[in-house]
């Protein structure tokens, strides 16, 4: 998937408010925003405000955020945690990485894409860590809110789970797709037979229409379109 990873990190003078203890964490909990602002502007307005609500990463259509050092807490869960805490190592707030998934409120493409993001960040964060798909819970799973707020109101968090596993496992033709700014090229006829065989089989089942095989056909489809066509076969598929 085709965003662009920042760090912008919270100061360490605000450490007190936003992120006051050491973690080592343990799960990824997923969040909707529940408005319509970008990943920068939901990090900027966490860092300059002075509540004690805070979470690590933030993504939208764009870009993925990171503004808390997954070796500190944030204060995502609303489920506890503090210093006078007796079960607070077994709380949200004090063993997971808080992601947020900006344009929840309004929905639409803009948030399709930035779901996506989130699952293809997710898989790659589970990877890097050696972590299953059982280490991501969602908000609701610490304190009962019902957040991820999109998600859920459209019965999707299972399928959510399934898209991240899949897109954990490796795909060899996607890895032999040479990026070009004009038209997609393969490094060999196999893959190139993968992908369209991948293009056929969603035609087929009536997930997208046959435009899309046409214009792979014809070699007009560009390596932005194919994963465009990969976003809405995952969102009406699962």
């Amino acid at each position: 998937m085709a965003y662009t990873f920042k760090q912008t990190f919270l100061p360490a003078s605000k450490y007190s408010i936003k992120a006051p203890h050491t973690m080592v964490p343990q799960f990824i909990t997923v969040h909707n925003t529940a408005n319509d602002a970008t990943a920068a502007k939901e990090i900027e307005y966490m860092i300059n405000n002075n509540n004690q609500v805070s979470y690590h990463v933030a993504v939208d259509d764009k870009e993925v955020i990171q503004a808390i050092p997954f070796n500190r807490s944030a204060w995502h869960c609303g489920d506890g945690g503090g210093d006078k805490d007796p079960n607070a190592l077994k709380k949200g707030n004090r063993t997971s990485i808080g992601v947020e998934i900006c344009y929840s409120k309004s929905g639409g493409v803009r948030y399709g894409v930035a779901e996506e993001n989130a699952v293809q960040y997710i898989s790659k964060l589970l990877k890097q860590l050696g972590w299953g798909i059982e280490r991501v819970k969602k908000h609701q799973d610490w304190n009962g809110k019902y957040c991820p707020h999109r998600i859920l109101s459209e019965d999707r968090w299972n399928s959510f789970l399934n898209r991240i596993k899949k897109a954990m496992e490796p795909n060899e033709s996607e890895q032999q797709i040479v990026e070009d700014d004009d038209t997609m090229k393969f490094t060999s006829t196999t893959a190139k037979a993968a992908v369209r065989d991948y293009i056929q089989q969603a035609v087929d089942k009536k997930v997208i229409d046959k435009s899309w095989l046409e214009k792979f056909d014809n070699g007009t489809m560009t390596s932005g379109d194919f994963e465009g066509l990969k976003i809405i076969v995952a969102q009406r598929t699962y």
